[in-house]
């Protein structure tokens, strides 16, 4: 299977390369009768825009989304949802020096051995560029899950490098240029940012990303783990290379006594197994975080080969994200928002009910 399509009961298929002629998306399994317009999508898409400020790629995308299909009227039909985002500002001759050469870090190996050809150009499918589309159909699922649920899912840089971001507002974070919930080291991270490109280098980060307000039942206990699944679509995304829920690695010090989460007739004491128990939700906030690697493409010289296997020195020029963690927080939003939107739907075909609210 060429793995493009994400979900079972509501899917998302998506299409398109980082210097082709657009990027698109399928969307099947929306329910009908859900207000939807190009503008509830724009305002993620916003948000993960390349250019958007100073300290991410300087490519310029619109990134001006269209419904094709499977809204009429300003309401969803139940059929599929067709998606289209056209590529406006490609520059392909940034690639001209790296087409034969793999570049370190980077997918062009394994791409060229696996399928004997491949899309030089900004990384063609392997592309962050493609999360454009995850974006767009992750709004969809949001709008769905706030209308039915009142669930809310929010992102946020938790690290950059040696800079923690202390989780002190979340309000803070849609006025940061970062997503960051501590306003008070943002200059800290603006400096940080600015070392990097003088340099030529890039740097790793740590996002969060909190979900509350999910329904209660979400998720099986054996192979559709609600936790599993959060974990396959996060390291899904480019650049993730560890995926945490709940207290995470810190559970290895943690005697049962002090990790368990008490329940009294109000409800839960606490949440350290972070909204899940057994594999299905427990109706509160679902909370995971993910470490993402520092961005490939950087202009300090690496040793590679080229497709003769020749020894070469690479060096990557072009418009790249000195810090790919910053744009990947409406990225983990929107694959949360996915996941949880297909194990509604699956749970509504199995139970033949809606989802139960958190209480």
């Amino acid at each position: 299977m060429a793995g493009n399509t994400f979900g079972q009961a509501f899917t998302v298929t998506t299409f398109g390369e980082s210097h082709g002629l657009a990027m698109g998306a399928v969307v099947d399994g929306c329910p009908p009768n859900l207000e939807l317009s190009e503008a509830d999508l724009m305002e993620d898409l916003e948000r993960r825009r390349p250019g958007r400020t100073a300290y991410t790629t300087q490519r310029q995308e619109s990134d001006q989304v269209r419904i094709l299909s499977g809204v009429f009227e300003g309401k969803t039909t139940g059929t599929p949802i067709g998606l289209v985002i056209e590529n406006t500002d490609q520059r392909s001759r940034d690639y001209d020096a790296t087409k034969n050469v793999y570049r370190p870090a980077h997918a062009d190996f394994t791409y060229d051995k696996k399928y004997g050809i491949r899309d030089y150009r900004g990384g063609g499918r392997a592309s962050a560029r493609e999360t454009t589309m995850r974006v767009a159909a992750g709004a969809i699922a949001k709008k769905y899950l706030s209308s039915e649920f009142g669930t809310r899912i929010q992102g946020y840089l938790a690290q950059i490098g040696h800079i923690v971001l202390n989780d002190k507002s979340l309000e803070n974070v849609r006025h940061s240029a970062f997503f960051s919930p501590d306003s008070t080291r943002e200059s800290a991270v603006a400096e940080f940012i600015d070392e990097l490109r003088e340099e030529g280098d890039s740097i790793g980060a740590k996002v969060g990303i909190l979900a509350s307000n999910v329904p209660i039942g979400l998720g099986e206990p054996v192979f559709a783990k609600l936790d599993a699944e959060l974990a396959s679509a996060l390291m899904g995304i480019n650049a993730v290379k560890a995926v945490a829920l709940g207290e995470g690695f810190d559970v290895v010090a943690k005697r049962g006594s002090e990790h368990r989460d008490e329940i009294s007739s109000d409800g839960f004491l606490s949440n350290r197994a972070g909204g899940t128990l057994g594999g299905i939700s427990s109706g509160q906030d679902i909370r995971v975080s993910i470490a993402l690697k520092p961005t490939s493409s950087i202009a300090k010289p690496g040793k590679s080969i080229d497709r003769e296997s020749r020894e070469v020195e690479v060096s990557t020029s072009g418009r790249h994200d000195p810090c790919v963690g910053i744009r990947a927080v409406p990225i983990a939003e929107a694959m949360v928002a996915l996941v949880l939107m297909d194990h509604v739907m699956r749970d509504r075909g199995q139970t033949g009910s809606s989802a139960q609210r958190a209480s």
